[in-house]
């Protein structure tokens, strides 16, 4: 070791992770060999069978205490520690793995609680970095150990000194909006999404089963759309129970969840697309949901629902300056649109403000994308044969989010001029753009 990271290691020293820990990470060399056996049924059945009673009693005897070595070995050889410029995260007893992560490459850092940690008060600390697609993270930690790491990491990712990060503690927030439960079980309840599942979970099984002659046929058709199901409905108020939106100088922090808790962060700046879905039966009560396009998080909700003022006063938070109700979205040419896309040309709709690019699509369920100027990465005109000949292009814009919006079947001549016109604004909207960091 080198005299400079010994330095490094004195001034930032090691820490553990909870004593918990090793009760969760036993679990893995059980789980592994169960998935071998639910892979390869008959070999397992063949080695039980031969197996006597005492061998078996001495296999199961020894696994558990092997499955708690495992456990016990894999957290005291896991240490993590904070230095001036990052997060190290060293895992491994035979093959040895050490994660520098850069605390200005953090995005978002999240407190996540299942229902068995919060019953044992620990909680994982998830990360979010720019350029990965997986979160690295640190589970388990106390839940106040893993709420000031949490502050400490994001005023370090802020610029402030490393003494000051932790006395900065948590930043002081302002409730924007909280999520009634009756207001969420409605919404379900007029989900297109929900009612077709349940629909298909009766009818689907029953004509199965009637032209199949086998309850069992029914039965393999009715299991995948009950997860469906229970996916859209019970498992969304599960997760999106007491959501809850504040107003911090680290960025948007989003609180949910019924038995899993969840406490997670939408940095500022990070944004690429913010877009508005009205399925059918909410648009008569005025109700929105609002969805996000963040770079490198797979974070993706802003408010499962709420009235369309409330929404808006949300995203304001977001989208500074944008004034939604001032977006005038000119639909799609009749002439030419209809015989491309019958009917549905009707949804379509483009408009462009000094800050935004908002298209709008939809009959059923009306879906508005709207990406700032300053997030398009690049801008394509296409137009298929068939479009050339009715006279009508799209134009799409690339985010950073690997996102697409596109606004569909706009006059050739239009689509042309808006090709170099959104160019030049994603140009000059760069210049302009609110910094990426956190409390700047």
């Amino acid at each position: 070791m080198s005299s400079t990271e010994a330095e490094a290691r004195a001034a930032a020293p090691e820490r553990r992770l909870h004593p918990v820990t090793p009760l969760r990470r036993a679990w893995a060399p059980i789980a592994l060999v169960a998935g071998l056996f639910v892979q390869n049924p008959e070999r397992a059945r063949e080695w039980s069978t031969g197996l006597s009673t005492g061998w078996g009693a001495l296999a199961v005897g020894l696994a558990i205490p092997l499955a708690g070595l495992y456990g016990f070995l894999s957290w005291w050889f896991t240490h993590f520690a904070v230095t001036d410029t990052e997060l190290r995260i060293r895992t491994g007893l035979v093959f040895r793995r050490t994660a520098h992560i850069r605390l200005d490459r953090l995005q978002a850092v999240d407190v996540t609680q299942p229902l068995l940690a919060r019953i044992a008060g620990v909680a994982q600390l998830k990360l979010d970095v720019v350029g990965t697609e997986e979160k690295d993270e640190l589970a388990y930690l106390g839940e106040k150990e893993a709420r000031a790491l949490r502050a400490e990491l994001l005023a370090r990712a802020a610029g402030f000194a490393p003494e000051a990060a932790v006395e900065v503690g948590e930043a002081p927030v302002r409730e924007l909006l909280r999520l009634a439960p009756r207001q969420l079980v409605l919404s379900l309840a007029l989900s297109l999404s929900v009612l077709g599942a349940l629909v298909a979970g009766l009818l689907a099984p029953l004509v199965v089963w009637r032209f199949s002659d086998s309850p069992w046929a029914g039965l393999v058709v009715l299991l995948p759309i009950l997860g469906a199901v229970w996916q859209a409905s019970a498992g969304r108020f599960l997760t999106e129970f007491d959501w809850t939106v504040a107003e911090s100088p680290d960025g948007l922090r989003l609180d949910h969840g019924l038995l899993d808790k969840a406490h997670e962060t939408v940095p500022p700046g990070r944004v690429q697309t913010v877009r508005l879905v009205e399925p059918l039966l909410w648009r008569r009560l005025g109700w929105v949901r609002v969805e996000l396009a963040v770079a490198g998080s797979k974070n993706d909700v802003l408010v499962p629902v709420a009235e369309r003022a409330a929404a808006e006063r949300v995203i304001a938070c977001v989208l500074p300056g944008v004034d939604l109700g001032a977006l005038a979205f000119a639909p799609a040419p009749r002439r030419g649109a209809r015989w491309v896309v019958p009917v549905w040309w009707r949804g379509y709709g483009l408009a462009v403000s000094p800050a935004v690019f908002a298209v709008r699509g939809g009959l059923l369920c009306r879906r508005t994308a709207i990406v700032p100027h300053a997030k398009v990465q690049s801008v394509r005109l296409t137009q298929g044969p068939w479009e050339r000949a009715m006279g009508v292009a799209d134009v799409a814009v690339d985010t950073g989010a690997d996102k697409t919006v596109t606004a569909r079947l706009r006059p050739a001549g239009e689509a042309a001029e808006l090709l170099a016109a959104q160019a030049e604004r994603s140009r000059t909207g760069r210049r302009t753009a609110r910094p990426d960091r956190w409390m700047t």
